[in-house]
């Protein structure tokens, strides 16, 4: 059965008090028991880049949910994955930023080889909230010497504004 984009955004499950009192956790997983449905949410995102009719260079993708995705629409653009990863998770030459989270600082990382001065890159995750791990990705990008020309995410939690902190365009499938 052929997937609608209308239909993926439907597999999102909602939890009410998960992981606590409070949060509505927006459940993405649901869309991986459907092979047909992640093939059409990356082929949207793969359209969605195309048309900025723009040279995209890397797909960055965040720890952890970013990695779901990142790579399959690396691969369908023809161009180079990086992961952004927490601090202590991968190995060798490193660029580090840190940011803060609700409950103090945290770090991430890129290995220093993972992108080239002037290369455009687009980054990838699941969810956009207030904007703190997105930011701390573009930073790592700018210490590359990189140009992130979009950010992209399957969920945005509007109220929190998180697109607010970025510098550069951001999509989300879902606003919420």
């Amino acid at each position: 059965m052929p997937y609608t984009i209308e239909k993926v955004k439907e597999l999102v499950r909602e939890y009410p008090g998960f992981p606590s009192e409070g949060i509505l956790f927006r459940d993405i997983f649901p869309i991986f028991h459907h092979p047909e449905a992640v093939e059409c949410l990356i082929n949207h995102f793969v359209e969605l880049i195309k048309a900025l009719n723009k040279q995209v260079d890397v797909i960055v993708g965040l720890d952890a949910r970013g990695f779901l995705f990142g790579p399959l629409i690396a691969i369908k653009l023809g161009v180079s994955f990086v992961p952004v990863r927490k601090r202590g998770k991968l190995p060798g030459q490193l660029v580090s930023v840190t940011y803060m989270k609700e409950y103090g600082p945290d770090v991430f990382e890129m290995q220093a080889d993972g992108i080239k001065a002037g290369q455009n890159v687009v980054i990838v995750d699941d969810l956009l909230a207030t904007g703190g791990s997105c930011k701390a990705a573009e930073d790592l990008v700018a210490q590359m010497k990189g140009n992130v020309i979009l950010n992209t995410f399957v969920i945005s939690l509007v109220g929190l504004e998180g697109d607010k902190k970025l510098k550069a365009p951001v999509y989300a499938l879902i606003k919420c």
